[in-house]
């Protein structure tokens, strides 16, 4: 069976950096896009970043440019989201997804496979 952990949430300041981690077990995904998504308290679930398999493609949405970097360890299984100068409104329940195939798409859809979100939430 296919997981998706989540994990490195919490709560920090406006300014501070956090690195939320998703661990992938059940098959691997050395081979598939993986994004970062995030939906906060009565808005939609939008995305965040995304990365191709091998980790030199990524993606990112416009409000976190510059602030966010996306990577990922394929030999564990892993993909992380270091985020750095957050504020207030970067607060929201972080998504690990995970695609079958290798292209990247900012479309939520096409995500296979989810896990069940990390708490950011940054205070002001």
């Amino acid at each position: 069976q296919v997981q998706l952990v989540e994990s490195g949430g919490g709560l920090v300041q406006t300014g501070d950096s956090l690195r939320v981690s998703c661990a992938a077990s059940g098959r691997a995904f050395g081979n598939a896009a993986m994004a970062w998504f995030r939906q906060a308290p009565g808005k939609e679930r939008e995305f965040v970043a995304a990365i191709g398999w091998n980790g030199v493609l990524t993606y990112y949405a416009d409000p976190v440019k510059g602030r966010f970097t996306i990577s990922r360890d394929n030999a564990k299984n892993t993909v992380h989201l270091q985020m750095s100068s957050l504020k207030p409104e970067d607060t929201a329940v972080y998504y690990c997804a995970a695609r079958t195939i290798a292209i990247v798409t900012k479309r939520a859809n096409e995500y296979a496979y989810w896990g069940q979100g990390t708490q950011v939430t940054v205070s002001s």
